[in-house]
């Protein structure tokens, strides 16, 4: 079973499967890329099995599923490194530029980190390596040249994935080594995507250097390419340090220091009454309990705001407040990454926060850390 059977798919993909446990999603911009290759690859075809006619593209394009199989075990090893170490993986997305696997969570350590990301490029030449091994024993044809594509496809990207810059799987290898040598794993995002960023320049640059290194003149498509795979690195390595700004100042969020103080009131106690003894207690929340005071409901904000001063008295307080369910118990002494995940799993305006021992702490309001979360950056 998936980690989450009923998430929506993202637009412009269909799932053909699942893997690890987790939904197996192919872009609608795979078929481009596909139909790229099955036109590059035709005339190969045609050479390595001459008379196919037509039929070469439809070689060219099992050549390209094949291809992307690989690619496919390239990011169930990141789902299955992921799951390893306790992280739900949502989806393994197959696009134009290969392969994405939504791991939710960040890794706890380095070597989390590192074992998460190198299992990628280590698939990748792995696959590789098997397809040279076979290579000699081959028989001439398609199937020779199918090994053959594979094999240098694989490897290359094994390679490619090890440049140590964000997005890339070796930018996540860097990040983890930075990680383990400052202990701050801000300062490896952020290191490995100023390494990324350099990649992406370099990337943009090649064609202009394609033919002083290889004596090939670049050709349009070469240009395109290179700018495709600049701007995928330059976008993904800005976004990782972005994020890893925002992250730095999460650590600052903690739970129990943003809760306000509540009372507890009889669920068909009169609104009216709940507020009035709210403002004599001073405090910034409601919440109803039961006869014995097990707390069941938290008024909200924005419905008690909403309900006219002359109508309080006749409607009880219960009938603003949102039941306790499953995600609005929060424990008191979350912080940082860990408080911002539980909140966004159960979207709401109001949480419960509990002690160890089972004690209300007080109430969370999502508000108030959104504006802790803006204050931290000042």
């Amino acid at each position: 079973m998936p980690d989450h059977p009923s998430r929506p798919r993202p637009p412009g993909t269909f799932r053909v499967g699942t893997i690890a446990g987790s939904d197996v999603l192919v872009s609608s911009s795979w078929f481009v890329v596909a139909g790229l290759i099955a036109v590059i690859v035709a005339p190969v075809a045609e050479q390595a099995q001459p008379g196919l006619g037509p039929w070469k593209y439809v070689a060219g394009f099992a050549f390209a599923v094949i291809l992307y199989l690989s690619v496919l075990l390239h990011e169930a090893s990141h789902a299955f490194a992921a799951r390893h170490y306790g992280f739900p993986v949502s989806s393994i997305t197959l696009h134009f530029l290969g392969g994405m696997t939504a791991i939710e969570g960040e890794s706890r350590t380095p070597r989390q980190e590192f074992l998460i990301a190198v299992v990628g490029p280590l698939t990748s030449l792995a696959v590789g390596g098997a397809a040279l091994l076979v290579r000699p024993v081959t028989p001439d044809g398609l199937l020779l040249m199918a090994v053959s594509g594979l094999a240098g496809a694989n490897l290359l990207v094994g390679f490619l994935n090890l440049v140590p810059g964000l997005p890339l799987d070796g930018g996540r290898v860097l990040k983890s080594l930075v990680w383990r040598i400052s202990g701050n794993v801000h300062r490896g995002t952020i290191a490995a995507g100023w390494v990324g960023r350099l990649a992406a320049a370099g990337a943009l640059l090649w064609p202009v250097l394609q033919e002083p290194v290889t004596g090939t003149r670049p050709q349009i498509i070469d240009f395109a390419l290179a700018f495709i795979v600049a701007a995928f690195l330059w976008s993904g390595a800005t976004a990782a340090m972005s994020s890893a700004r925002l992250r730095s100042r999460l650590p600052r969020l903690v739970a129990r220091e943003l809760a306000r103080r509540t009372v507890a009131v009889p669920s068909d106690l009169p609104l009216a009454e709940a507020v009035r003894r709210a403002e004599e207690a001073r405090v910034g929340s409601i919440v109803t309990v039961t006869g014995n005071g097990v707390p069941v409901g938290i008024v909200s904000e924005a419905a008690l705001e909403a309900t006219p001063d002359e109508r309080r008295p006749w409607v009880t307080t219960s009938t603003v407040a949102r039941t306790i369910e499953d995600g609005l118990r929060l424990p008191a002494d979350l912080a940082g990454e860990e408080l911002v995940m539980a909140i966004s799993r159960t979207p709401a305006g109001e949480y419960l926060l509990v002690e160890p021992d089972g004690a209300v702490a007080g109430v969370l309001i999502t508000a108030d850390v959104d504006r802790a979360f803006r204050e931290s950056a000042h």
